[in-house]
C-alpha cells in the first residue's frame, strides 16, 4: 500500500490510506510535539499504526485526534522524554506495550468530540495522571480502556492495584533482578532496591493523595499513614527522601508533606540542614513553616502550586 507525507509543521507523518480513513505510520521530527490531526485531505486519521512514534527521543507531548479508533502496537514505546498524551476517549482498539519505558510520562489526558464539532476533555487531569500512574508506575495496562476511565468503578480497580503494590513487600522483585540482570534501580544491592521501592511506594501515595477523586477514607487514612511512617527520625526515610529531592521542583509535595506533620519540632531544622543552595524554594517554605510554628492554616493559605 503506497505511504504519504503529511507535514505538521513540527516534523512529518508518514501515512497510508486505508478503507475506513486514515492509518498514521510513522513520525520524523525534531520538535518535542506530535500533533495528528482529524483529517488528511478529504479522509479522517481513524487508525496510528503499530510502533508509528517508536524511539522519539524528542517528544514531550503528542497529542491525538479525538475521532481516532484504533492505535497500534508499541505506537510510542521507547519514547523516554514523553510526558503528556491526548488520548481519544472513544478509542476501542488498543494494542499491546503502547507506552513501553516510557518513564516520564506524567499525564494521560481524555479527550472527545463535543455536540458543537470541537472536542472537549473526556476526564480530569488528575485522573490522567493516575492513568499514566497505571500504566508506568503499577504495570497495570487493564487500567487502559479510555471508555471507562474516570468512573467509580476504574477508580475502584486503581485502588485495588495501588493497594497490591503498596502491601506488597519490599523485598519482592529482588531476586528476580539478581539474576535477570534487570537494572530498574540501578543496582543489584538490597538496601538500594529497598529503598527505590519505598521511594516508589511514596511517589504513588502522594499520587493517589493528591488526585483524591473517589479515594474512601479507609485507603486516604492508609496512605497518609505510610508516608508519615517513612519520614525523618523514622526506621526508613522514604517520604524525606523524596521531599527533599524533588520538593524544589513539585511544591505539593512539600504542601501535602507539612499537612501531615511530617516535620515537627523534632527533625525539622535536621531537615533543612540536608537542603542544598539549589534549593532556595524548598528552604524557604521550611523556614516559613517552622516560624509559622508548624502548622498554622495562614501557612497553606499562602503556599502556592
Amino acid at each position: 500500500m503506497k505511504e504519504y507525507e503529511y507535514n505538521t509543521g513540527d516534523g512529518s507523518l508518514r501515512y497510508i490510506v486505508e478503507p475506513e480513513g486514515v492509518c498514521i505510520t510513522g513520525w520524523q521530527g525534531r520538535g518535542w510535539l506530535a500533533r495528528v490531526p482529524e483529517r488528511i485531505g478529504d479522509s479522517p486519521v481513524t487508525a496510528v499504526g503499530r510502533k508509528a512514534f517508536l524511539s522519539g527521543k524528542n517528544l514531550r507531548e503528542i497529542c491525538l485526534p479525538p475521532g481516532l479508533r484504533s492505535i497500534g502496537d508499541w505506537a510510542f514505546a521507547y519514547c523516554n522524554n514523553l510526558e503528556r498524551v491526548l488520548l481519544p476517549a472513544g478509542c476501542d482498539r488498543l494494542g499491546k506495550a503502547l507506552f513501553l519505558d516510557c518513564g516520564h510520562l506524567d499525564c494521560v489526558e481524555g479527550v472527545c468530540p463535543d455536540a458543537e464539532g470541537g472536542e472537549r476533555r473526556a476526564w480530569t487531569p488528575e485522573v490522567g495522571r493516575l492513568l499514566a500512574a497505571a500504566v508506568i508506575q503499577m504495570e497495570a495496562y487493564y487500567l487502559l480502556e479510555p471508555k471507562a476511565v474516570g468512573s467509580p468503578e476504574w477508580l475502584r480497580k486503581w485502588d485495588l492495584r495501588l493497594e497490591a503494590v503498596m502491601r506488597a513487600g519490599d523485598q519482592e522483585g529482588y531476586s528476580r533482578q539478581v539474576l535477570c540482570g534487570e537494572e530498574d534501580y540501578g543496582s543489584t544491592d538490597l538496601d538500594a532496591f529497598l529503598r527505590a521501592k519505598r521511594q516508589k511506594k511514596v511517589r504513588l501515595a502522594m499520587l493517589r493523595l493528591l488526585c483524591g477523586e473517589g479515594l474512601s477514607p479507609d485507603m486516604r487514612q492508609y496512605l497518609e499513614q505510610y508516608l508519615i511512617s517513612h519520614t525523618m527520625g523514622c526506621e526508613s526515610e522514604e517520604t524525606w527522601q523524596v521531599v527533599l529531592a524533588e520538593g524544589e521542583e513539585r511544591p505539593e509535595y512539600v504542601q501535602l508533606f507539612l499537612g501531615l506533620g511530617c516535620a515537627g519540632r523534632e527533625n525539622i531544622e535536621s531537615m533543612i540542614r540536608q537542603m542544598g543552595e539549589d534549593q532556595p524554594r524548598l528552604r524557604a517554605g521550611f523556614l516559613r513553616y517552622q516560624q509559622e510554628q508548624l502548622g498554622h492554616n495562614d501557612f497553606f493559605a499562602g503556599l502556592s502550586l
